[in-house]
């Protein structure tokens, strides 16, 4: 169990990705292995985006996205998501997302004018708070970002919210297939690095019904390991993030964590009963 407050970690995540942005924004564009492994050619114009997506799968892939639908990306980073979703939606469809650091935010805008898309907003905020109104959205989405909140069941509880009757979650993460050890789940790198705040693959069913979703599955996609890792450290991006973690750390979440996806439903509005008419 770590031994910070959520306010702690939320700060030092906030710094770590906030460095992770202005690296993405200083370095020249190329290639993003990682991205390239995780999203092959479905990354399409996000060249750009892609370039500074720091992900774990491809939460885009989950889920049937119709034009005209609302999407929400909680804790967007760098548009990547947001702006392939944008596109699935068309121009009669709307996505927003959430992130937290400014820096972040200013990269994906940066990402959304290269990519010349309107039906797009960027707004600050904590995923456990979302600048939101309730029962607004079709869809929400998330790329490997709940692990980084010390308090999960109230991200839950906003995407619930947020939701309409009726309305999917599709997100995507780390989750450990054990216990990790106290030293890497204490450590406030390893919280930045998407190590610490992960969730025991065996609990998720258990989060996402407790916040009042129905139709809950989750389904492993792949282990992610110390070669996923070395990828991600290729990237200015990756090594912003990863810097403060020793060899050790990494040694000792290397095959213990996979990425998951997770798909869930609101559940719709009950019908009324039809009216006696006798």
């Amino acid at each position: 169990m770590t031994t910070h407050q959520p306010d702690v970690i939320r700060e030092h995540v906030r710094r770590t990705y906030a460095a992770a942005a202005l690296a993405g924004q200083d370095a020249p564009a190329g290639p993003n292995l990682l991205a390239e492994s995780i999203y092959g050619q479905a990354v399409g114009a996000e060249g750009m985006a892609a370039a500074s997506s720091l992900g774990c799968a491809n939460p885009t892939a989950l889920i049937d996205l119709h034009c005209g639908q609302t999407v929400l990306d909680l804790g967007s980073g760098g548009g990547l998501d947001v702006l392939m979703t944008a596109r699935r939606v068309g121009p009669t469809g709307r996505v927003i997302g959430v992130d937290m650091t400014t820096e972040m935010l200013a990269l994906a805008e940066t990402n959304r004018v290269a990519a010349g898309l309107e039906n797009v907003e960027f707004r600050r905020g904590h995923i456990e708070d979302l600048p939101v109104d309730d029962a607004t959205v079709d869809v929400v989405i998330s790329n490997c970002v709940i692990n980084l909140s010390a308090d999960k069941p109230r991200v839950l509880d906003e995407a619930f919210r947020v939701l309409r009757p009726g309305g999917r979650l599709a997100f995507t993460d780390l989750a450990t297939c054990s216990p990790l050890p106290d030293a890497l789940t204490g450590s406030l790198a390893a919280w930045a690095s998407c190590l610490a705040g992960t969730t025991q693959l065996t609990d998720w069913p258990a989060l996402l019904t407790g916040a009042g979703f129905t139709d809950v599955l989750v389904q492993v996609v792949r282990t992610f390991g110390r070669t996923d890792l070395a990828m991600l450290e290729a990237t200015p991006l990756g090594r912003a993030a990863l810097e403060d973690l020793s060899e050790a750390d990494l040694a000792a979440a290397d095959g213990q964590l996979v990425s998951v996806h997770l798909t869930a439903t609101k559940p719709p509005v009950a019908a009324e009963p039809a009216a006696n008419c006798c």
